[in-house]
């Protein structure tokens, strides 16, 4: 029997009439099995290599064969325009199979959520928030809501697992689990990672059943086009867009909201039909862009990384990467968005506006093409979670005994891992502050925890992350999107002037209680403000970016002007040597010690070595001194330091990584330092880096 064979036959029918599809793809065949079988299972695939089939179908099949009733599954996505996305394909499924299909999260009118209420649909698309926000409601009766949910399929996992999101979502899917008094299968999809059975574990949890990762070979071996260029400007990237693939449909990623605006703005003056997509547009303005490049040929989208994951924006000609990702897997996530149509294959141009990302770029390359990807790591400690899920359970449940919530969610992997004393201490602190309060041992939401984060019926906890300080932008009735609140603080004489959507505005008056800003159109440029800080690179980047300089060879791909530049750089760099740091002392007595070490490990360094200099600076390819006060002493505790124990490295970290962690108001301070430790650990680069000898220069100041 084949394994489309084992299929239920309704199922097999549509495929083949209504879809007319001649076959399934080898992760679509892998998969039916093991889904059958009710196995928890990572499916790996690119983007648009058919997961979502691959998954659904042979739910479909068990929902058929096994008689479900009611919502029997969950599809659940990191972001809502993936989950409109997808409402259309999987609703035309259900149809097909006489089985139905919602869709759930925050742009979804009460009246639509009312009647999901009143008549569960077979599949419910949704969010881990809005699963909160029916787990929690006085509106739901969640026992008899989730009753019979016996499979959960998470699609981009990945994007959840590295982050707080996801251990809430497991959270969420343990008390689920109670509440259908089942184990649910677990169904993960995901573009290649780097540790796939660890991200399989990680999803699988507590679970007892079979798991296993579903990752069959590539179903196109071609090589991917991979070029790189060197602009030198964002300006002269629009130029060079504007010139090339004329005709075609062209993805532009911007790593910025703010350059993919200007951009936009460039290429529009440029005669250059262009579109944009960031997270800061209103829903209408996106979907509005999205649709018309989907419909068109000759134009460009310009997106920060909200069209990384799988939002469906028609068969794309051309990605092109302004600047770098900071990971291999974002750059194989933009790379997979093209090559879908028949003879076409994956490409991607690199258009560099900074010596630093061109590096980034090259060192990014190298590892892809040794096959590395990076791998995903949960946060550690998640304790801010388990006092949250400890307050979303007291309104579950109108109140809980202590001992209960670890019956809910105590088997969650984030939570396991903790002791049953350090779970306790965090009940313990938060009935102490007022944010819990205690009646004969049933727990509630105290005085101060209402007043922390009762606000629109405890909105503050049904989301794990924190949301800037923003402003909505309207022209007349129409939303354009939001803007930092700085966008309108500091301005010269006269209204404040931005761009948003690609345009520019002037403002024409601010309602600062409602957050809301009225516009008008404007033939003056402005700019808009979000506030985002450059990431740390990963310290097996650094160390790409190291060895992309001390080579000889010209890496494939590089446009002459690339080529130029390397060269330069490399002279630039040539004291740089293989397996060694390098210390370079000026003649007015700064250094700097280009270690390529990361930013994370230098700032722990620093630390240890404040007492050197009068200024120190840690990026992620040096540390920088000022007023060196004995070079003699630097040398000396640069190599004391590694030769010494990664334990004595520590991050200090500011308030600004407390803020980080949402309801850390629920943690002792001693928890929050804890907690803090144990995520920003440079312990295991640390040990990569000791083992890099130092070497010691000394410029002479010219004559």
């Amino acid at each position: 029997m084949s394994e489309f064979d084992k299929l239920h036959p309704a199922l097999q029918h549509h495929i083949v009439n209504s879809l007319g599809w001649n076959g399934l793809r080898p992760l679509q065949e892998a998969t039916i099995q093991p889904v059958l079988d009710g196995e928890h299972a990572i499916l790996l695939a690119p983007t648009a290599g058919g997961k979502t089939e691959a998954a659904s179908f042979p739910v479909f099949s068990r929902m058929l064969s096994e008689s479900w009733e009611g919502l029997s599954v969950l599809y659940i996505c990191p972001i809502k325009a993936l989950l409109n996305n997808l409402e259309q394909r999987l609703s035309y499924y259900g149809h097909l199979l006489g089985r139905s299909v919602a869709l759930w999260h925050g742009d979804i009118s009460a009246a639509r959520k009312a009647k999901i209420v009143a008549s569960p649909p077979d599949i419910l698309l949704t969010t881990p928030e809005s699963l909160e926000v029916m787990l929690v409601s006085n509106k739901v009766d969640h026992q008899q809501f989730f009753a019979n949910v016996r499979t959960v399929i998470i699609d981009e996992v990945h994007a959840f697992a590295g982050d707080d999101r996801g251990w809430h979502l497991l959270s969420v899917l343990e008390r689920i689990s109670v509440l259908a008094g089942r184990e649910i299968q677990r169904l993960g999809l995901s573009a290649t990672v780097g540790n796939p059975d660890t991200l399989c574990d990680w999803l699988a949890g507590s679970c007892n059943a079979r798991r296993s990762v579903i990752n069959p070979p590539a179903e196109n071996n071609v090589i991917p086009d991979v070029q790189v260029d060197w602009v030198g400007s964002l300006k002269n990237a629009a130029v060079v867009i504007s010139r090339l693939h004329k005709g075609e449909k062209r993805l532009v990623f911007v790593d910025s909201r703010s350059k993919v605006e200007e951009l936009a703005v460039e290429l529009r003056c440029l005669g250059v039909a262009t579109y944009i997509s960031h997270s800061s547009l209103s829903l209408e303005e996106r979907r509005a862009a999205e649709e018309a490049f989907s419909q068109g040929n000759d134009c460009v989208i310009v997106s920060t990384s909200t069209l990384e994951l799988g939002i469906d924006v028609g068969d794309l000609d051309r990605v092109i990467q302004i600047d770098a990702p900071y990971t291999v897997a974002s750059f194989l996530q933009r790379i997979g968005r093209t090559g879908r149509r028949s003879g076409s294959s994956r490409n991607c141009l690199f258009l560099a506006t900074k010596e630093d990302a061109f590096l980034r770029a090259l060192a990014l390359l190298q590892l892809w093409r040794k096959g590395y990807v990076e791998p995903i790591e949960p946060p550690a400690r998640p304790m801010h979670i388990y006092a949250q899920q400890t307050m979303a359970l007291a309104l579950q449940q109108k109140g809980i005994i202590a001992a209960d919530v670890d019956r809910w969610v105590g088997r969650m992997p984030g939570f396991a891992g903790v002791t049953l004393d350090d779970r306790a201490g965090v009940i313990s602190y938060m009935l102490g502050a007022g944010i819990l309060h205690s009646d004969e041992g049933l727990i509630g939401i105290g005085k101060a925890g209402e007043r922390t984060f009762g606000e629109k019926n405890f909105m503050e906890l049904f989301s794990v992350f924190t949301t800037p300080p923003m402003v909505k932008v309207f022209w007349g009735k129409q939303e354009l999107g939001e803007v930092h609140q700085l966008t309108f603080a500091v301005r010269d004489n006269g209204p404040a002037l931005l761009t948003l959507g690609g345009r520019s505005w002037q403002t024409t008056y601010i309602d600062w209680p409602r957050k809301k800003a009225f516009v008008e159109p404007s033939e003056v440029r402005g700019k808009s403000q979000w506030v985002s800080d450059a990431q740390p690179l990963r310290y097996e980047l650094c160390r790409a970016i190291v060895d992309v300089l001390i080579s000889d060879l010209v890496p494939e791909g590089l446009s002459s002007r690339a080529q130029g530049l390397l060269a330069d750089l490399r002279d630039q760099y040539g004291w740089m040597e293989s397996g060694r740091s390098t210390l370079i002392f000026d003649a007015d007595g700064n250094a700097v010690w280009w270690n390529f070490a990361g930013k994370l490990l230098n700032s722990a360094m620093k630390d240890l070595l404040a007492d050197e200099a009068d200024k120190l600076i840690a990026d992620n390819e040096c540390l920088s001194f000022r007023h060196v006060y004995s070079a003699e002493a630097l040398v000396s505790a640069i190599r004391e330091i590694l030769v010494g124990d990664a334990h004595d490295l520590a991050v200090l970290l500011d308030e600004a990584f407390v803020q980080e962690l949402k309801f850390s108001e629920c943690l002792s301070q001693k928890e929050i330092d804890r907690e803090l430790g144990e995520r920003y650990s440079v312990d295991s680069d640390f040990n990569q880096f000791s083992r890099i000898s130092l070497a010691v220069l000394w410029v002479k100041e010219e004559a």
